[in-house]
């Protein structure tokens, strides 16, 4: 079977690495979409035997795909691949009609296990496979500072991270963990406070600031979580008794340790490193978030920032967590990451 392939995912990287693991002979016939939205489109107007799906996407999310591809009835085999691993995640696609779940970055067995089930169905369902060839088209992202390339690539690492923390945030608390699309921007300290313009809220925040450095690395992990969110927090963790300031800050580090270490530990391993965390620094507790990182910033120049915000389900519950590289990281990362771009 030479399928008829799309590839959905809004990381270029992501794109490419998913199209290296396909079959040889599958290469000539493999199609990409940069979001859910563009994916629909080349789905509605042309057969495609296989879709490669990824959750988080602009536009329109794996989610969101998946219910469109259930009402319109169209005849497409779906693999959604992703860094979000909650188990509720995998039992969500699965109840849309997705074939399977492979978590990334894609173990190449699983992979191949995967494609035999689908070859066993197609054989199946003969009549229904398609296989004209397609041409590519990727999408074209921008960025201001980064080239298009690394960006991208920094933005993958991030994801698969934050999916790795949310999944531990989720089985520690038994919730379901939205996740975003990672925002990575190097950016002057002058602009510091462009990379938490959407975590600021008419509401006040506690924050924590936890050093990191390994490999000529070097940088700290920001924890902002609104206030309004420790009511949820405490009921989650099953704690019964009078939220003081002290118990608030309880919960806000055992937040910090969990998410920090989570994805620190996914970044480090997917660029063969290792970081060492500093003692966490509490930077303020009930105030604006912009007073909280003040001091915090004047030891700035010039950071490449990594902003992911989560958020739970049907709890009230928000906090944003912001990994800035000092200046001198930058080249070191650029040359860990390199390789990944290699064709």
């Amino acid at each position: 079977m030479v399928a008829a392939v799309l590839i959905c995912d809004d990381s270029n990287l992501a794109r490419k690495q998913m199209a290296r693991a396909l079959p040889a002979e599958w290469q000539q016939n493999i199609q990409f979409a940069g979001h859910g939205g563009e994916a629909l489109d080349i789905l509605q107007r042309q057969p495609i035997d296989l879709l490669f799906l990824d959750l988080n996407m602009p536009i329109l999310d794996g989610y969101q795909v998946l219910a469109a591809i259930q009402q319109q009835q169209l005849s497409v085999k779906t693999i959604v691949v992703s860094g979000d691993i909650q188990p509720e995640a995998r039992e969500r696609v699965l109840s849309y009609g997705a074939l399977d779940f492979i978590k990334k970055p894609v173990d190449q067995q699983k992979l191949n296990h995967v494609l035999g089930l689908v070859e066993q169905k197609t054989i199946q369902q003969q009549a229904q496979a398609k296989t004209e060839p397609k041409v590519a088209a990727v999408k074209n992202t921008g960025s201001f500072v980064l080239s298009n390339d690394l960006r991208d690539v920094f933005q993958e690492l991030s994801n698969v991270a934050m999916g790795q923390a949310g999944d531990l945030l989720a089985r520690l608390l038994k919730v379901f963990v939205k996740l975003p699309i990672p925002n990575v921007n190097v950016i002057e300290v002058s602009e510091l406070h462009m990379a938490i313009a959407s975590v600021e809220q008419k509401e006040n925040t506690s924050a924590v600031c936890q050093g990191f450095i390994g490999g000529g690395v070097a940088g700290e992990a920001l924890l902002i979580l609104n206030d309004s969110s420790f009511v949820d927090i405490a009921r989650l963790m099953q704690y019964n008794g009078e939220l003081t300031t002290k118990v608030e800050l309880e919960l806000l580090m055992d937040i910090a340790n969990i998410l920090i270490g989570a994805v620190l530990k996914g970044l480090a391993e997917q660029i063969d490193m290792t970081f060492s965390q500093g003692h966490p620094v509490v930077l303020g507790q009930h105030a604006p978030v912009s007073e909280l990182i003040k001091a915090n910033a004047r030891r700035w120049r010039r950071t490449l920032a990594i902003e992911i915000s989560y958020g739970i389900e049907n709890y009230n519950i928000s906090c944003d967590l912001l990994l800035l590289f000092t200046e001198d990281s930058i080249k070191t990362l650029n040359y860990k990451v390199e390789f990944l771009l290699e064709d």
